[in-house]
């Protein structure tokens, strides 16, 4: 495989649509048997309330949190990783994060995405806001 620098092949937070293809071609490895891709989307309910559409607002340096994250991954996985974070609004159906690993293994490409979408979610200052078919909206994990 290649060193860890490179081993981080994509880290993105942008406003535009999501492009699921890209970030696994990122990935893309002669050294690698098995490649997961996790495409995280916009679902029309949540805790038993119809969803209308999201909204994803981040830390100026949100994208920087992302970048170490991978990186910090990829070395105690050594494998490639990518991923890509949308901002703004979505709506149902729309894809709002999107990662990739290839490892020479299912098992250790499947525990290191899941392991990478994880800490997304915890650790990426990115915050999201339910808006509900009722008119109402609530901020989701925006707790400190």
């Amino acid at each position: 495989m290649t060193t860890t620098d490179t081993m981080v092949r994509l880290a993105r937070i942008t406003d535009q649509p999501l492009d699921a293809t890209e970030v696994e071609q990122a990935v893309t490895d002669p050294t690698c048997g098995a490649t997961v891709v996790f495409t995280g989307t916009v679902r029309n309910h949540d805790g038993g309330q119809a969803v209308s559409a999201l909204e994803y607002s981040a830390h100026p340096h949100a994208e920087r949190f992302l970048l170490t994250l991978c990186a910090e991954l990829a070395a105690a996985h050594n494998v490639p990783v990518a991923a890509v974070h949308r901002i703004g609004a979505l709506g149902i159906g729309d894809r709002a994060v999107v990662v990739a690993v290839a490892a020479a293994h299912r098992d250790a490409a499947f525990a290191a995405c899941s392991q990478l979408v994880d800490r997304i979610k915890h650790e990426v200052p990115i915050w999201k806001r339910q808006l509900f078919a009722d008119g109402l909206s609530e901020w989701v994990n925006a707790g400190g």
